[in-house]
């Protein structure tokens, strides 16, 4: 995989005091000829000198890189949306028909899936469209809110077969287990196999993850469904039934947890866990021409994709200039943590904005 940087430099007049004219920002971007046999998306951004009212020159740049869209797993959410549509409606019907509370239990399960699914495939669908003068940033952070939405349907649809499971402990209800175990053993098949086909995307995208926690919850309910049948084949005891959903749901809960967190935190657009932001602080510093910052801004923009700012004050007795500077500060962001959007204010020791100032 290889990027090209591009960077540039406009001069700007900057009127002052009166602020209310201005020059508009042209960039001109020159890039090498590459090729790749993948997709990518690019974020091009213009660096600019500018004089302020005091006299004082402030750079500021703007790094450029190559951002490589989320793996699509669009034949996934199909086949995991119509394998479910499928098995919940048959589902459904042998759980009335068998008395089973599991069976209802998962069926219940994997009707959220299919509504958790259609929600991440919108959003993979929604993040790949292009920014807008309206969505600068395109609508990326559709996969965010359709992992917290993910999350929020799993502990909504178990927290109602919680409630459902304690009214059948108290109603002794005759349960078909034969009929249980051997419907569920189907839908261990369906949600395992469908789960599988998300498992490559579940580490490095929530909104996959998501979709993959989905699945993979239902297919432990019906495993622990199959065990509930066999077990009321063998003891006859139906109170089994509602005390296996009681476990696993607790399980669901507990598993749904991370998840839940971890999409709020994105919402909330909190520093990404696998980002120490401390570490970007220190490798900053460490990089020649750079004397010190301030206004360290980490955010994710997608559940894949992280942008930062960050004020640079540039030593100018290092020998280093400001474009050098700029170029090798995104490269070490994008490379070493994966930070595919930094942008850099550039400041001077004489103009460097007062890090206690609201606007700085």
């Amino acid at each position: 995989m290889s990027s090209v940087w591009a960077m540039v430099r406009l001069p700007i007049s900057q009127l002052c005091p009166d602020m209310t004219t201005h020059q508009h920002h042209n960039g001109a971007h020159d890039h090498a000829e590459h090729h790749h046999e993948h997709d990518h998306s690019h974020d091009e951004h213009a660096g600019h000198d500018h004089g302020s009212c005091s006299g004082h020159g402030h750079s500021h740049g703007f790094g450029h890189s190559h951002t490589h869209e989320p793996q699509n797993f669009g034949a996934a959410f199909a086949i995991g949306i119509l394998l479910n549509t499928a098995y919940v409606g048959a589902e459904a019907l042998w759980g009335v028909w068998a008395h089973s509370m599991s069976l209802l239990a998962d069926a219940g399960h994997n009707l959220s899936d299919v509504l958790g699914l259609g929600a991440a495939w919108l959003a993979q669908h929604l993040a790949k469209r292009a920014p807008s003068a309206r969505f600068t940033y395109g609508l990326r952070r559709s996969t965010i809110l359709a992992a917290l939405t993910n999350a929020c349907i799993l502990l909504l649809v178990t927290g109602a077969i919680v409630w459902e499971a304690v009214l059948r402990l108290f109603s002794h209800q005759a349960v078909e287990g034969n009929v249980v175990t051997w419907v569920a053993l189907i839908g261990i098949a369906i949600n395992g196999g469908t789960a599988l086909l998300f498992l490559r995307g579940a580490s490095s995208d929530m909104n996959i993850r998501g979709a993959f926690m989905h699945m993979a919850a239902d297919a432990v309910m019906a495993l622990a469904v199959v065990i509930a049948g066999l077990l009321i084949s063998f003891t006859g005891y139906a109170i089994i039934d509602p005390i296996v959903s009681l476990i696993v749901s607790a399980s669901i809960v507990l598993g749904t947890w991370s998840l839940l967190r971890g999409s709020l935190e994105l919402a909330l657009d909190a520093v990404p866990a696998n980002i120490d932001s401390t570490l970007v602080e220190k490798t900053l510093l460490s990089l020649p021409g750079v004397g010190g910052l301030h206004h360290l801004h980490i955010w994710p923009m997608s559940t894949t994709e992280t942008a930062m700012t960050v004020h640079l004050l540039h030593d100018t007795g290092s020998g280093i200039s400001s474009d050098a500077l700029i170029a090798e500060a995104g490269t070490v962001m994008r490379q070493k943590f994966g930070i595919a959007h930094p942008t850099f204010q550039v400041e001077t020791g004489t103009s460097a904005c007062d890090a206690r100032a609201a606007g700085c």
